[in-house]
């Protein structure tokens, strides 16, 4: 068995929004400015995981081909000429963003959400999710600075909400986007984020990532069967340990095994604990509330 203590605390995020045609220009740090806009001089784009790509990447260790995986989702009630054709529209906006930006002497690095890492972050002077919420919510999630923008591009508005991010006219006229960053015709939108502090025992010193995984019964019985010895490892931490992510919509406490029930003590702004079992415990952000 392990124990934990989550404590929840707030933070802001830079994020671009809409455009208007004129306001002020919250300037961020680490870049180069003109003198009431904003021109990043590297710039990361994390792109999102088509359904298409979804698919072969499940099946491309069994040497499936496109004609065999056409079969296989046609038994599964899915159109492969229909993924692809999302998929292709998806790649073409991308690309239309990734020019974009080349074209004004911006150094890019494309990254798929799964290769998305500190390291990106830390390279870029702002970040472009080509996507929809979904990638967004997730590029947001690693950029621990504050002055670092988030600019969400909707690369499938006819399907994606996009609600995070910019008018769907700039999937298509990108550089339009651009050239309003650079004369200040916009203004910063701040939003608040959730941090998460974790103390006790049982707690993974190195978080995993499970939006990328997909484990089964036996496999997550492995998982809590190996908690006995990250018990012995993570007891030796001392005070709160803060996750490395900042939590754009919301925060859920629970089994990983989603099946399972969660039985947990909770004590709100250090009133007293009492003791709950439910399917989990979602904590949400403002922007987060409002998707409920």
């Amino acid at each position: 068995m392990s124990s934990c203590r989550a404590l929840l605390c707030g933070r802001c995020l830079l994020l671009t929004r809409r455009a208007p045609p004129s306001s002020s220009c919250l300037r961020p740090r680490r870049v180069s400015t003109r003198p009431s806009g904003f021109r990043p001089e590297r710039v990361a784009v994390v792109t999102k995981t088509t359904r298409y790509e979804f698919e072969q990447q499940r099946y491309r260790y069994t040497g499936v081909n496109e004609d065999e995986l056409r079969e296989l989702l046609a038994l599964k009630g899915s159109s492969y000429n229909g993924l692809l054709q999302r998929h292709n529209i998806h790649s073409e906006n991308v690309e239309h963003v990734v020019e974009s930006l080349r074209n004004e002497g911006i150094d890019v690095r494309v990254v798929k959400r799964r290769d998305y890492d500190e390291e990106t972050v830390r390279w870029a002077d702002a970040i472009i999710s080509a996507g929809g919420d979904g990638t967004m919510l997730l590029a947001a999630s690693k950029v621990l600075d504050k002055s670092k923008p988030v600019i969400g591009v909707n690369t499938d508005p006819e399907r994606s909400e996009g609600h995070l991010c910019l008018p769907v006219r700039y999937t298509h006229s990108f550089p339009e986007a651009l050239h309003k960053l650079y004369r200040g015709e916009f203004r910063w939108q701040w939003r608040q984020r959730i941090r998460l502090f974790l103390e006790g025992t049982g707690i993974n010193l190195t978080p995993v990532d499970l939006h990328e995984q997909q484990l089964s019964l036996e496999q997550h019985s492995k998982a809590h069967s190996a908690g006995g010895h990250q018990e012995q490892t993570s007891a030796t931490i001392s005070g709160p340990h803060l996750l490395p992510i900042r939590a754009l919509n919301e925060v859920f406490i629970g089994e990983s095994l989603s099946s399972r029930a969660s039985y947990y003590e909770i004590s709100v702004d250090d009133g007293p604990w009492e003791k709950q079992k439910s399917s989990g415990l979602n904590v949400c952000t403002g922007t987060g509330s409002k998707a409920w």
